[in-house]
């Protein structure tokens, strides 16, 4: 009785951090809200990326056409790599504890959908 109650509990952890199912681009959340800040007439947004898997995923794509700003987007958090995608930070790795953030000012909020990743376990 006992080992079974301690392969439930056992099987409980793993999958309660990202350890019982593998990692997939799904893990990747992408939040992203107005600052209340205007630069030169445009609303400010503050994007959040991150993964909420216990495995890293590195060289993070998602669809930004561009990524239009008034304001200098910081490089070291997202680049565009052609007029449709951007990399998220640099192909770094992006863990369960350190977010990417970053802000831009446009008219209106820029979806930004995932397109790939490679898990890093």
């Amino acid at each position: 009785m006992a080992l079974k109650l301690f392969s439930a509990l056992l099987i409980l952890f793993f999958a309660s951090h990202g350890l019982g199912a593998p990692c997939s681009l799904s893990n990747i959340v992408i939040s992203q809200a107005a600052t209340g800040k205007i630069v030169e007439g445009m609303r400010e947004f503050k994007v959040v990326i991150s993964n909420n898997c216990y495995c890293a995923q590195s060289q993070v794509i998602v669809r930004c056409f561009g990524l239009s700003s008034v304001e200098p987007v910081d490089r070291s958090a997202i680049v565009p790599l052609n007029s449709e995608n951007c990399l998220v930070k640099n192909g770094g790795p992006i863990t369960k504890t350190s977010p990417v953030i970053f802000k831009y000012a446009w008219k209106t909020p820029q979806d930004f959908p995932l397109v790939s990743s490679n898990v890093r376990c």
